[in-house]
């Protein structure tokens, strides 16, 4: 809970800190940043070991961020985080970020599962539909999985609208087994 509340706080003084031209290339590095840090156990050792100076860190994570395209405020605040020991909290900052921007361009993620590639036709008719449901941009992934059989599952944040195969046997499963 407080990391969730301190990662809100970081993003949104960061969102604060940036134009409108800048938000974007901000989230994508932001994002890349924060995934890099949980894939790679490497990085990891770098931004949370006392054997490396702060220089060294703020260092790196500023290589990185030129790489990702991170603006320059994107870099000084790379380096607010090194200096407050707060890199650990850079994936959370990532999302806690890029639902800033998401609620400032008036849009609605939502990630739809599927066991076959879903055709651009359909992916369209969905996301068009799912405009009208919720009365919002949309801006919808697609991630294909073959465990769910057949179906789809619609993340919406928290809110997920499950009707696969394998979500089905799932809670088939539960109520066998509740006795």
């Amino acid at each position: 809970m407080i990391k969730t509340a301190v990662a809100r706080r970081y993003a949104q003084a960061l969102f604060e800190l940036l134009d409108t031209s800048t938000i974007e290339s901000a989230r994508t590095a932001l994002t890349r940043l924060g995934q890099l840090i949980k894939d790679s156990t490497e990085l990891r050792h770098v931004v949370a070991s006392p054997v490396y100076g702060a220089e060294d860190k703020i260092a790196v994570l500023a290589e990185l961020g030129s790489l990702l395209g991170s603006p320059p405020a994107g870099k000084a605040f790379l380096g607010q985080l090194v200096k407050k020991n707060r890199v650990g909290f850079l994936p959370e900052i990532a999302e806690a970020f890029a639902k800033l921007v998401d609620a400032a361009k008036g849009t609605q993620p939502v990630i739809v599962f599927s066991a076959t590639a879903i055709p651009p036709g359909e992916q369209d008719q969905i996301s068009n539909r799912l405009r009208n449901v919720l009365k919002r941009q949309v801006e919808v992934t697609f991630h294909t999985d073959a465990r769910y059989i057949a179906g789809l599952q619609i993340r919406l944040g928290s809110t997920v609208v499950d009707s696969t195969v394998l979500g089905r046997l799932q809670a088939m499963q539960s109520l066998l087994t509740k006795e």
